[in-house]
């Protein structure tokens, strides 16, 4: 077997082709509400926070982005009333991202198409069983590879 032929290319391979196409299949569905991946992705996470927030330095790390690119993500969520920057009373050095009543409206309206392709292009596919597996398996190499993908979020 030579070096090209490793099982782990074709994995890693298969990986990337899959991310790219799901991406390819679910984009029309945030680009319809007028966002960006990255956009659906951070309302998503905060939507899913306690009191919907995060510090703003979570939400960063959350999004792999970092610092002044998640301040100008805010921004321009903050632009379009989807989100609010809150200092935070206890470290007046620390604000929050607030997603607001319109960000969680836009949500809404966009979550169901979402999840319908969602289901159609990913999760329908599997069997119940190969679902868990994979989430489990998904689980463990985010944990090892990307383990600040839930900061600011209580275990």
């Amino acid at each position: 077997m030579s070096l090209f032929d490793d099982p782990r290319l074709t994995t890693m391979g298969l990986l990337f082709e899959a991310h790219d196409g799901l991406v390819a299949r679910l984009e029309p569905t945030w680009k319809a509400a007028g966002l960006s991946g990255l956009d659906l992705n951070a309302l998503m996470r905060l939507s899913r926070s306690p009191q919907r927030r995060l510090r703003m330095t979570d939400l960063a790390i959350q999004v792999s982005l970092s610092t002044s690119g998640a301040t100008r993500l805010v921004d321009r969520l903050a632009r379009n009333g989807l989100v609010e920057r809150v200092l935070d009373p206890a470290d007046r050095r620390a604000a929050h991202a607030v997603l607001t009543d319109a960000g969680a409206r836009t949500l809404t309206e966009v979550l169901p198409e979402y999840l319908a392709a969602v289901e159609r292009w990913f999760t329908g596919l599997l069997t119940p069983e190969q679902l868990d597996g994979l989430v489990q398996a998904l689980r463990i190499v985010r944990d090892a590879a990307n383990p600040d993908a839930v900061a600011g979020v209580d275990p």
